[in-house]
């Protein structure tokens, strides 16, 4: 009696560990972010990058469209897409607003001292924590919202000039 409780068990053991063998096998292993276009973003609370106050959803509502840009000194493509960020800054619809990711101050003021300094608004995260929210994995990522904050685009990468021209085109077609 004792043996065949064991086997029973044993053989409950097996099968539970298969299933979940195949559970994770049918699972998408693509960690894709592209589902967040047309949600809404909440609860932002961001770090400002020089000043001692966060950046929360409010400030984000005072624009008709916002680039939310995550970059960083040491991101060789994100120096690949600063011409086009400096290209953005120009139209006077949008808000370019810069997340800082794993930097360090003074190497992202020296680039941005640089390069030129395409945002308007500019935040850190320091230890990645605060762009997981976003869906960010990588750097560049570029968000495109609304003032209600509804995800009209993600840009994954560096930002193209086909990408550049959807921005300028998504800005023309809302104009009021």
């Amino acid at each position: 009696m004792k043996y065949k409780i064991i086997q029973l068990l044993t053989l409950s053991i097996i099968i539970f560990i298969i299933s979940i063998f195949f559970i994770g096998l049918n699972k998408s292993s693509i960690y894709d972010t592209k589902n967040l276009e047309g949600q809404v973003l909440k609860d932002i609370k961001l770090d400002h990058f020089s000043e001692n106050r966060l950046i929360l959803d409010k400030d984000f509502k005072k624009n008709n469209f916002t680039l939310i840009n995550f970059w960083a000194s040491w991101c060789g493509p994100c120096l690949l897409e600063h011409p086009f960020l400096l290209k953005l800054n120009a139209e006077k619809n949008l808000k370019i607003f810069g997340v800082n990711f794993k930097d360090k101050k003074n190497n992202a003021l020296s680039f941005l001292d640089k390069n030129g300094n395409p945002y308007d608004e500019l935040a850190k995260d320091e230890f990645g924590k605060y762009s997981v929210s976003f869906g960010i994995y990588g750097i560049p990522e570029s968000i495109l919202i609304n003032k209600n904050l509804v995800i009209l685009k993600k840009f994954i990468g560096p930002l193209s000039n086909n990408d550049y021209n959807y921005i300028v085109n998504v800005l023309k077609t809302n104009e009021n």
